[in-house]
C-alpha cells in the first residue's frame, strides 16, 4: 500500500511541476501592481449646480495608469496636527459637526480610472477652511486585504495602522497640488 501511495505522489509531483500556461496581460504602465501604495493631493473643491462641491480627477495622473481590477481605495482627509505636531488623518466618509448644530459630510467614490470627492451639508459656501486647500491621502490596497481573509485585520479608520499593515513608507508618499 505504501508503494502505491508513493508511486501516485511521484506521478502527481511530475505532472504538476511541468504545468505552464500563457503569460497574463501586462498591467497599466508605470505600476507593478505589487503591494499597497499611497499618494496625496492638495486641492480646493469646485462647485457646479449638478454635483455641488467636488474634487474629481483620474488615477493615471498620480499612479501612471488605472487601478488594477483587484485594488481598492481608502481616502483620508488631513484634519490637522496633534500635540506632537504629527498629522491627524480622518478616514472619509466623515461628518464634521459644528457648535450651532450644522454639519458637513465628506464622501468619495471611485472607478478603476477616476475618483470624485464630495462635500455636502449646511452652509458650505461660508466655510472656506473646509473647502479650500484640503489635503487628501489616497491609499491603494489590494482588494483581498480588506475582505477579512487576512488573519491580522486592520482598523481602516486608523491611518497609521493601515500604513504599518501594508508596509507603506509614509515619508515617501508622492504629494501633488492641483
Amino acid at each position: 500500500m505504501k508503494k502505491i501511495l508513493t508511486l501516485f505522489a511521484v506521478i502527481g509531483l511530475i505532472a504538476f511541476s511541468s504545468c505552464e500556461g500563457p503569460e497574463g496581460p501586462p498591467g497599466p504602465p508605470g505600476r507593478d501592481g505589487i503591494g499597497a501604495e499611497a499618494f496625496e493631493i492638495e486641492a480646493s473643491f469646485s462647485f457646479n449646480t449638478t454635483d455641488g462641491y467636488i474634487i474629481s480627477d483620474s488615477f493615471s495622473k498620480y499612479l501612471g495608469g488605472d487601478l488594477f481590477q483587484d485594488e481598492s481605495v481608502l481616502v483620508y482627509r488631513l484634519e490637522g496636527t496633534n500635540n506632537a505636531n504629527s498629522d491627524v488623518w480622518q478616514l472619509i466618509p466623515r461628518d464634521v459637526y459644528f457648535e450651532n448644530g450644522e454639519s458637513i459630510t465628506y464622501d468619495y467614490n471611485f472607478s478603476k480610472q477616476a475618483f470624485t470627492i464630495f462635500v455636502g451639508g449646511d452652509n458650505i459656501a461660508n466655510r472656506p477652511n473646509f473647502i479650500n486647500n484640503q489635503v487628501f491621502r489616497f491609499v491603494i490596497i489590494p482588494a483581498d486585504f480588506g475582505t477579512g481573509k487576512s488573519v491580522n485585520k486592520v482598523d481602516f479608520s486608523d491611518y497609521n495602522a493601515v500604513i504599518k499593515k501594508y508596509n507603506i513608507d509614509d515619508s515617501n508618499v508622492k504629494k501633488f497640488k492641483i
